[in-house]
């Protein structure tokens, strides 16, 4: 979710019979929730105020805000009940439509489409991907970061349209303070570009994110970005993909005011009071992807309270700054890990009445079980199996690939004898199972395939969560089973004894 500026004046007028909100003035995204948590999120709940004064006065068209349903980590729907324009709360695309429609979409990284820009365009929001009739869609408004009151900064707005692997530039059709206007001419990967006279100002973000777990050292990552749902992605997934490394290392978001005014092509010094370890030194914004930019990273031997202040290295100017304090700092993962237990260490001696009980078992042939020894997870059944296939998205075959191990020829295979996507769906499930080691076929073993994947739908997830539950419930009841009869059975030995 991008960090949009926020406008004097507003007024909100809710609409039930078209379930959604009409904002009187400029567009604003809701930001959400910033709590800290192990995975990375984006702004507070509260609005922020505008931090460009200078694009304060810029009008901007009136949208009809709806909030999507959200049926993957990065994939959103909307059910428009009429013909209208209507803007997305969450992303800030803008949708003009000529008739009742369901419209799919999701964020893209710039990562994986930047190479298709040439010469002198760079990418000036975010890219999506949007499944739609194209017969109904009739304009996309992509949000962009640019600040646009530089009257002498000649800009020319066009969208970069990725089709059967190939970048083509098209027009766009209008541009605004916030938004580039586009006319659907056929749907796939789509994002604004921009050429400039001179290096533009960018509506950016600050984003801190601090490393859990040292009681006596504070560690920081600081990102730049610019305001938009791709670059804040690629910050998420690069925080992701450092919580999953095998350093132990964990970091959580530090909720901060995060905007601020970006300069392409200016080196940025990150300061702090007291002085901390800092590197690098400086950083260049400029409009490339987030992993190629990388990171200031913050280190401090003493205790919060913390300022950090970001300037421009050449004037010394400061863009932004915060504090982080002692209540910033204190944080509860759910995903720690467990500590071994201290229980007492096992007496070497045995009691007579153990001696007693065991003789007695080794008499009547029972074989005394080892407590130590853990049974191998069953492997999931068939009907769990097609649970989850009914409920796999139109990604099923990117999930294939990234997070099952299957290969383009598994898929081929099973197409060739399988017409029923949903029966595919199984079957690839179903190679999975099968391609596993003995006891690595459960639940839990499929959810930590899946869990962490962009394209695997929420109704996944879900599934698989109610499963798990169902078969720990099922094992507690069973050794509360084995409990009680365990001690009926020394109880009665106790009393023949």
């Amino acid at each position: 979710t991008p960090f949009h500026n926020n406008h004097n004046n507003e007024t909100e007028i809710l609409r039930s019979n078209l379930n959604v909100k009409l904002l009187i003035n400029a567009p604003v995204f809701p930001d959400s929730d910033t709590r800290p948590r192990a995975e990375p999120h984006t702004a507070s709940a509260e609005p922020l105020q505008s931090c460009c004064e200078k694009c304060r006065a810029l009008k901007n068209p009136k949208f009809e805000l709806v909030t999507p349903r959200k049926i993957s980590r990065d994939r959103l729907q909307l059910q428009l009940d009429a013909e209208g324009v209507y803007e997305c709360s969450d992303t800030g695309l803008v949708f003009e439509v000529s008739q009742r429609v369901k419209i799919t979409y999701c964020v893209l990284s710039w990562s994986k489409f930047s190479t298709y820009l040439t010469g002198s365009w760079k990418f000036a929001g975010p890219i999506f991907d949007v499944d739609c009739d194209p017969s109904i869609l009739k304009s996309v408004q992509f949000p962009h970061s640019l600040c646009l009151a530089d009257k002498d900064n000649e800009v020319k707005f066009s969208v970069l349209h990725v089709k059967n692997s190939r970048g083509l530039i098209e027009p766009s059709a209008d541009h605004s303070g916030s938004h580039v206007r586009w006319n659907v001419s056929s749907l796939s990967p789509v994002g604004p570009i921009v050429q400039t006279s001179k290096s533009a100002e960018h509506h950016g973000v600050v984003q801190v994110f601090q490393e859990v777990g040292h009681e006596n050292s504070f560690s920081f990552r600081v990102y730049l970005a610019g305001n938009n749902c791709s670059d804040i992605k690629d910050i998420r997934r690069a925080v992701r993909r450092a919580n999953n490394c095998k350093n132990n290392k964990r970091y959580i978001q530090v909720d901060k005011p995060p905007t601020c005014m970006l300069e392409e092509n200016r080196r940025y010094r990150l300061i702090s009071e007291p002085m901390g370890h800092i590197t690098p030194e400086d950083m260049l914004f400029s409009p490339v992807i987030v992993e190629v930019k990388g990171y200031f990273e913050v280190f401090f031997e003493e205790s919060p309270p913390f300022k950090l202040s970001l300037t421009d290295a050449d004037s010394g100017h400061t863009v932004w700054t915060a504090t982080i304090r002692e209540g910033d700092c204190v944080h509860h993962l759910d995903e720690n890990p467990r500590k071994p237990s201290k229980g007492r260490k096992r007496q070497s001696s045995t009691s007579e009445e153990e001696l007693c009980h065991k003789r007695s078992k080794k008499a009547r042939g029972i074989d005394e079980p080892d407590c130590n020894a853990t049974a191998a997870a069953p492997d999931l059944t068939d009907q769990q199996l097609m649970q989850v296939a009914k409920r796999m998205g139109r990604e099923w075959k990117v999930v294939a690939i990234s997070c099952l191990g299957l290969s383009k020829q598994d898929l081929e295979e099973m197409e060739a004898a399988e017409e029923s996507v949903t029966m595919l769906k199984f079957n690839m499930l179903e190679r999975w199972r099968r391609r596993q080691p003995k006891g690595k076929a459960g639940i839990q073993d499929l959810h930590k395939c899946l869990k962490d994947n962009d394209d695997v739908p929420n109704e996944v997830i879900a599934v698989l969560d109610a499963i798990v539950m169902h078969v720990l419930a099922y094992d507690i009841s069973i050794r509360h089973q084995e409990s009680l009869y365990r001690s009926t059975t020394i109880l009665f030995y106790v009393t023949c004894w």
